[in-house]
């Protein structure tokens, strides 16, 4: 691994769309709105607050107009939702959303599972959304979901992956995400994917998502941004997952990933113990434990006292070293 030398990394939050959804119980409007303005505070680049789907489809998110109405807009955050449809786009604009953030599947199994919809199908409704930004002057990014694998085809074929790309960049979006939706990435897979689409359209925002379902998510963060990937997504308390992933944990916690690439030598423009901070609150607020580690240990250089008796540890050790040293020839 490299280090990172100052390199400028750009941070996403999506706990407040992806990992909100997932959640069983309904977090008060209020909750998400105190939230989303704490976070805005601490370094990111981008929030993704809420999802402009039916309220039918995700319960979790019935409130997105309201939450995006009111929170506090910071200078230099860029304030994100899921657009699914040019509805859902219509709602988004009347919300003055800064970017439309939308999503299908390069697995044809996952896209029908989870959208519904044939691949084509959600390209051609997708296509409308786009043409809506365009003329809105509201840029788009497009999260390509299993990416680096489907939980029902198995592998993606990158030559499919990147077919998608292309089409996509036809239509002048403004950044892709490449999504480990359910936590199937691997180091060298991560790499060998994100330097062969970003050397076939270098101009676009690239930005890598990943989930930490089989404990491989702060390692291929890493490879990514060893890629060349400068932005990354990630949730805090890593909250999220995905239900066509039996077994699945959440994605990538921020206060991780940021800990790790602040000691690798990275500029995250991140505050670390606001983070900390902030996670500690979301864990009180929803209720249950949060699988992340950092908040709960701390920094790598976190000091603790001790234990009580050390004193006299450390006497009956130099007594030890006395009778050693007298017994020498």
């Amino acid at each position: 691994m490299k280090e990172g030398n100052g390199t400028r990394l750009f941070i996403n939050e999506v706990a407040t769309r992806d990992g909100f959804q997932m959640e069983s119980r309904f977090i008060p409007t209020e909750d998400k709105i105190a939230l989303i303005d704490r976070l805005g505070g601490l370094g990111y680049t981008k929030i993704e607050v809420t999802s402009f789907t039916s309220a039918k489809a995700i319960p979790a998110l019935r409130d997105g107009e309201e939450v995006m109405n009111r929170i506090a807009r910071r200078p230099g955050v860029v304030y994100t939702a899921l657009v699914p449809n040019v509805r859902g786009a219509q709602r988004a604009l009347e919300s003055r959303i800064d970017e439309f953030n939308i999503v299908m599947s390069a697995s044809e199994t996952h896209n029908l599972a989870n959208l519904r919809m044939t691949r084509e199908q959600s390209f051609a409704q997708l296509a409308d959304v786009i043409g809506l930004a365009k003329h809105a002057g509201v840029p788009v990014n497009v999260s390509l979901s299993c990416v680096f694998g489907c939980p029902m085809e198995g592998e993606v074929p990158l030559a499919a992956v990147r077919g998608w790309i292309d089409r996509f960049a036809a239509l002048d979006v403004q950044g892709i995400t490449l999504c480990d939706t359910t936590g199937m990435a691997y180091p060298t897979q991560v790499g060998e994917i994100c330097e062969a689409v970003m050397a076939s359209h270098p101009a676009l925002e690239w930005t890598a998502h990943f989930h930490n379902t089989r404990g491989m998510g702060l390692v291929n963060t890493v490879a990514a941004v060893e890629a060349g990937m400068r932005r990354l997504d990630m949730s805090l308390g890593g909250i999220g997952g995905c239900p066509y992933a039996p077994g699945a944990t959440g994605n990538v916690a921020t206060e991780d990933v940021v800990h790790m690439l602040q000691c690798m030598g990275y500029d995250t423009g991140m505050d670390l113990a606001g983070l900390v901070g902030t996670a500690v609150a979301l864990e009180a607020l929803l209720q249950h434990d949060l699988p992340a580690q950092v908040s709960r240990a701390g920094h790598r250089l976190t000091r603790h006292a001790p234990p009580p008796d050390f004193n006299d540890i450390v006497a009956r050790a130099r007594q030890r070293g006395l009778a050693t040293k007298e017994l020498q020839p």
